[in-house]
């Protein structure tokens, strides 16, 4: 019956893991779920607990360096106002520096030019370059590098 100690400690691992989000409990979680199939195969203690050992040391040394570095890592999928950066509009009204009006991805916005000493008339084709708040920051498609 030690194996059901094993899984014990391993549900019990996996809550802490739960609210802590370290990735050190889920790992000991899985460990303790290999020193309960060692267990079930009736290895004795000295066994479990070198089982329990190896299982955890590679976990902690092989995957979470991985988990972690990829849990830091940017999404790659924008969403919000920031998936406009980089799409395509049309001034809708004369864009200054300090007002304008866009139409992207079929919404109108607000807008004003990248640079401040440009004017933009209606009809161009001007690319955004960031969101400030509710204001699209563009610059005319034509005059990109």
């Amino acid at each position: 019956m030690p194996w059901l100690i094993w899984l014990l400690a391993a549900a019990a691992l996996g809550v802490a893991e739960f609210f802590t989000l370290t990735l050190v409990f889920g790992l000991l979680a899985g460990a303790a779920l290999v020193a309960a199939v060692v267990a079930g195969m009736g290895v004795g203690l000295l066994g479990q607990l070198v089982a329990l050992g190896v299982a955890a040391a590679a976990g902690l040394a092989l995957v979470r360096p991985v988990a972690l570095r990829h849990m830091a890592q940017a999404p790659l999928t924008r969403e919000g106002s920031d998936a406009l950066i980089g799409k395509r509009a049309e001034v809708m009204q004369e864009v200054t520096a300090s007002r304008g009006l866009i139409k992207v991805s079929g919404e109108e916005w607000s807008a004003r030019a990248l640079d401040e000493s440009q004017v933009i008339p209606v009809g161009t084709l001007v690319d955004v370059m960031e969101i400030k708040g509710a204001t699209a920051v563009v610059y005319p498609r034509e005059l990109l590098p």
